[in-house]
């Protein structure tokens, strides 16, 4: 059993933590634990609820008619739901749920069956980076097992593997691209995620992995001189710190840009060097690529 704050449920769930206070008041679907420090933690059978109950909000139903139904009744009600979005917010709700129970199968069985169905691509777009947004946010407050985060990154890493190796781009833009993570950062999924964005568009990538040395990071920049260095920021490790990162890079390698997307770049609000461009949404990320 894993224990959620409600924070987790906020961020899971798009719920404000305000909100989810109110409907534990008013309805009978959450029913949260106490430490012995008097906090609030939720269960997987909690997460699962906030989950499936936001979604039919988001969607037209009133609150007080989602507390009167049956759990079968909830999940024919999602499953009946017709919009794009909601299906898609669905499926990743689903991945949430079958990580949170370690049910590894399932959770492969939703990403392939949607990788039949609408291509790679779109699974890593619609699918796998919303779902590693959301639930990149465990990863950084270590509110998530670690057998669960090695399981569902090596599925996601193979899948990745596969659409990577997989696509052929018959239009070359000239440019070359140097990924990689800094020390401290092991999550790579998500700069495997713009290695697959990258190279289907055309660009040549260099991707020299996670983990790595800022003293590495320029010796392959002046053997290669790449157009420019990318770098995906999921969380880091605690003593890592951005602003001199940016500072000491900006140093060793002023001429070449470096772009970074992802939950580190979303929170930094101080301003970067001139070379530095953060990405802060998928949006973003995806206008750079096209204009390359």
């Amino acid at each position: 059993m894993n224990a959620f704050t409600i924070k987790d449920l906020e961020s899971l769930s798009g719920i404000k933590a305000h909100t989810i206070r109110i409907w534990e008041q008013r309805y009978s679907f959450l029913n949260p634990q106490r430490t012995e420090t008097n906090i609030r933690y939720y269960t997987n059978d909690e997460l699962k609820t906030i989950l499936n109950i936001s979604l039919l909000n988001k969607y037209g139903f009133k609150i007080s008619h989602i507390d009167k139904m049956s759990s079968s009744e909830i999940k024919d009600k999602i499953l009946s739901l017709s919009q794009a979005e909601a299906n898609q917010e669905r499926i990743i709700n689903d991945l949430i749920q079958h990580m949170a129970d370690m049910d590894m199968d399932s959770f492969e069985t939703v990403l392939d069956n949607y990788i039949s169905a609408r291509g790679i691509e779109k699974t890593i777009t619609y699918i796998i980076f919303p779902y590693l947004e959301k639930i990149g946010i465990l990863w950084v407050t270590n509110h998530i097992n670690p057998a669960q985060e090695h399981l569902v990154t090596n599925i996601i890493r193979q899948k990745l593997i596969v659409g990577i190796e997989s696509t052929i781009c018959h239009i070359k833009v000239n440019k070359t691209a140097l990924l990689f993570l800094p020390e401290g950062e092991h999550h790579e999924l998500g700069l495997l995620f713009m290695y697959y964005l990258l190279k289907s568009r055309g660009v040549k990538v260099l991707y020299i992995g996670a983990n790595v040395p800022l003293a590495d990071i320029e010796y392959v920049t002046k053997l290669k001189k790449p157009d420019f260095l990318y770098a995906h920021l999921t969380s880091v490790a605690q003593h890592f710190n951005f602003e001199k990162f940016l500072t000491k890079i900006n140093l060793r390698i002023p001429a070449t840009p470096l772009i970074i997307s992802g939950q580190v770049s979303q929170a930094y609000k101080k301003k970067t060097p001139s070379n530095t461009h953060l990405k802060r949404s998928l949006h973003e990320v995806m206008e750079y690529i096209t204009v390359l």
